[in-house]
């Protein structure tokens, strides 16, 4: 634990880019590491990219089908023997309070490996992972490694609106993937955990391009300055509304499902305000979750807005996706949340929440066929597991 304490004060007190020389230091000063690589997943969560002063110089590894990606996948140390057996790297996962960012490769000579040393390192990814976090707010220098592709103006913005990928509590697993992740337009999703309660909101701003990422933005941060000012889930819905209209008259609107766990109580308060949809999977049973319809936020002045109420259970899985999800077409014109919504469900019930938004996006575009996709496309997962 001392070793680990002064990696842990070492990378308080680098500079923001520096955070991996001062581990790959600290590794190899004391343990013997012979190489030490960092790579994170890139936006659509498809390749796992090398962390280095000049991005893409070394070529990113598959999520699916390498040893990092296992690390990645199953959140558990991979360990993958050298060619000449005098050495071993090991693969470890970097996640921060379940969400899931990237692999830490330490290469050590295969003398100096103990299934000892695991912990220890497992305590220097949680350290590097909360100090990228707290660096990423003074350089680009993490952001740009997860880039496969220059993003849109547009997905700049919905990707910095989002909370992150995943997120985990002893109540709960969350985990939201936005499609397509490179030029994505007006669909998003926000979460919040206090002690009590979870606030999660899936949105569906209309229009392309620019205009529905400027009213998605709208939007949002009108419901979370509502949710900050401590406003009932019907006030905040009603405080975005007249935000949206106040700046197009009606003109332009926002879907919106906006949903209140209580922790405590296992209890769901639930705004419906247009096209995002809720599917439930209970003892292995798919059903759509259906509410009163209202209207979506800045359609009409002085919407008021009502809540409905359900309960979870220990044991359910709830998703929640926009209609680029459930509308989208077969070759036959059947849409994908007729049927093969609720067998994909099925199908990834052995899935941790945060690897289902992925797994339904490639059900998805396995489904559509050849067809690119026509409009944005967002999944999150819930699984409840109750306090």
């Amino acid at each position: 634990m001392e070793r680990f304490a002064a990696v842990e004060r070492a990378l308080r007190t680098a500079a923001p880019h520096m955070l991996l020389d001062v581990v790959r230091a600290a590794l190899t000063e004391t343990y013997g590491a012979t190489g030490v690589g960092l790579r994170l997943a890139d936006y659509g969560v498809t390749v796992l990219r090398a962390v280095e002063s000049v991005p893409g110089t070394t070529a990113p590894v598959s999520v699916h089908d390498s040893p990092q990606g296992r690390a990645f996948g199953s959140q558990e140390p991979c360990l993958e023997s050298g060619d000449d057996a005098a050495t071993v790297t090991l693969h470890l996962p970097v996640t921060i309070r379940g969400d899931r960012m990237g692999v830490l490769s330490v290469d050590l000579p295969a003398q100096r490996y103990s299934p000892d040393l695991v912990p220890e390192l497992q305590h220097i990814c949680e350290a590097l992972g909360h100090e990228i976090l707290v660096a990423e707010r003074d350089t680009d220098f993490y952001l740009l490694a997860r880039r496969a592709a220059r993003l849109t103006l547009a997905a700049e913005m919905q990707w910095q609106l989002l909370p992150g990928r995943s997120c985990s509590r002893t109540e709960f697993a969350l985990g939201g993937h936005l499609e397509p992740a490179y030029s994505v337009h007006g669909d998003n999703y926000d979460w919040s955990a206090s002690a009590d309660d979870l606030t999660l909101t899936v949105t569906n701003g209309m229009g392309e391009g620019m205009a529905a990422s400027l009213l998605t933005n709208l939007a949002v941060n009108a419901l979370r300055n509502a949710r900050r000012a401590g406003l009932s889930l019907a006030d905040q819905a009603y405080l975005a509304d007249q935000a949206v209209y106040a700046e197009h008259r009606g003109a332009a609107y926002v879907s919106v499902l906006l949903m209140r766990f209580d922790l405590v109580k296992a209890e769901v308060e639930v705004v419906d305000a247009g096209s995002p949809r809720l599917w439930r999977m209970r003892a292995g049973q798919v059903e759509q979750v259906s509410f009163e319809h209202q209207l979506p936020l800045g359609m009409f002045e002085e919407t008021v807005y009502t809540t409905e109420r359900f309960r979870v259970e220990p044991g359910d899985r709830l998703l929640c996706g926009s209609d680029g999800v459930y509308d989208a077409l077969s070759s036959a014109g059947e849409s994908y949340g007729e049927r093969a919504l609720a067998r994909t469900l099925t199908a990834t019930r052995l899935l941790p929440a945060p690897q289902v938004p992925r797994a339904v996006l490639r059900e998805l575009a396995a489904y559509r066929g050849p067809k690119p996709l026509d409009d944005d496309a967002v999944v999150v997962c819930l699984d409840w597991f109750g306090r």
